[in-house]
């Protein structure tokens, strides 16, 4: 085995050796079992002092991915980075790694500072808490996790209850080590009956913006069918749709299992569903404009209930320091 030191680089000869060690073990070229050259031996053939490979060899050891044996020398142990390499998925990994150093690089990052990055990353997201988002369906739900993510710049996980169908016992043992669950106020007892002493927060949601801006740029004439899945959110639906296209005179609410939907959505110039309801798009005559009744949690309650939770001063606290 040869490690070449490169002199030029920011990175030092110890984590240069460590480098190549690890990713020989990843890409197959040691195997579980296979010896490793003694300190000297590498120190010699790499042309740097004998505690520098000592050092690396340590760093390995503790990170499991080597073991010494006594009196027989030191050898590759069994880990997660050897398994890998006897799948030749290691390639893939590379790729992104490689994408990853290209990407620093273009922005003037070096791959010591690049690494740098990483390990702050790795710290602040295993520092970080974990808040779930639940709602009902899987595209829905992770809209709205990433909506939050982006106000708290955390990461936010979705739970989609009507897609996922977990069980009351599954679902417990998903939310059982939230550190914050979210939610809409309709399921808000049912998830803290199933996780007690786990803070659950009730969110208003409002229509998202590009909802907004689609349902007011309709022809005044259009005919248009507004299409829930579930019966109490059919009047929210349809006092959106009166709201923000106020000036469309015909509107037709129906539920998604109305007997006569069919019928209305093959004259209807605009159909707009709720989410749960795309499937009324199938339905619709060719060219008929098709919306999905967008919602986005309000960022009021992001800034007045989630982020004091984070430690994080609320919108009015920090005009009032200001």
């Amino acid at each position: 085995m040869d490690v070449k030191i490169d002199r030029d680089s920011a990175i030092p000869a110890r984590q240069q050796i460590r480098a190549a060690i690890v990713r020989q073990i990843a890409s197959g070229g040691l195997g579980v079992g296979m010896p490793l050259p003694s300190v000297r031996d590498l120190a010699d053939r790499a042309g740097i002092a004998p505690m520098t490979v000592t050092r690396a060899y340590a760093d390995l050891k503790q990170a499991g991915l080597i073991e010494a044996r006594t009196g027989a020398g030191t050898f590759v142990s069994e880990s997660a980075l050897s398994r890998l390499g006897t799948t030749g998925r290691a390639v893939g990994i590379w790729q992104i790694i490689d994408d990853l150093i290209a990407e620093a690089a273009a922005h003037g990052i070096e791959v010591a500072d690049l690494l740098s990055l990483v390990a702050a990353r790795d710290l602040a997201a295993k520092s970080e808490p974990r808040i779930v988002m639940v709602g009902l369906f899987t595209e829905a739900t992770r809209s709205y996790a990433a909506c939050v993510a982006e106000q708290t710049a955390i990461s936010i996980e979705p739970i989609a209850l009507w897609d996922e169908a977990p069980e009351d016992a599954a679902l417990t043992a998903r939310l059982a080590d939230a550190d914050l669950i979210l939610t809409f106020a309709t399921l808000h007892d049912r998830l803290a009956a199933l996780a007690p002493g786990r803070e659950v927060i009730s969110l208003r949601f409002i229509p998202a913006e590009q909802t907004r801006l689609a349902l007011a740029a309709l022809d005044p004439m259009a005919r248009l069918v507004a299409v829930s899945r579930f019966e109490d959110f059919l009047p929210i639906l349809t006092l959106g749709v009166r709201r923000f296209a106020s000036h469309v005179q015909s509107v037709t609410p129906r539920m998604l299992d109305a007997s006569d939907l069919p019928a209305l959505l093959k004259t209807a110039d605009v159909v707009v569903m709720s989410s749960g309801a795309e499937s009324a798009a199938r339905a619709a005559r060719p060219g008929a404009a098709l919306i999905e009744y967008l919602h986005v949690p309000d960022p009021g309650d992001i800034g007045r209930l989630v982020l004091p939770r984070l430690g994080f001063a609320t919108p009015d606290a920090r005009k009032e320091a200001s």
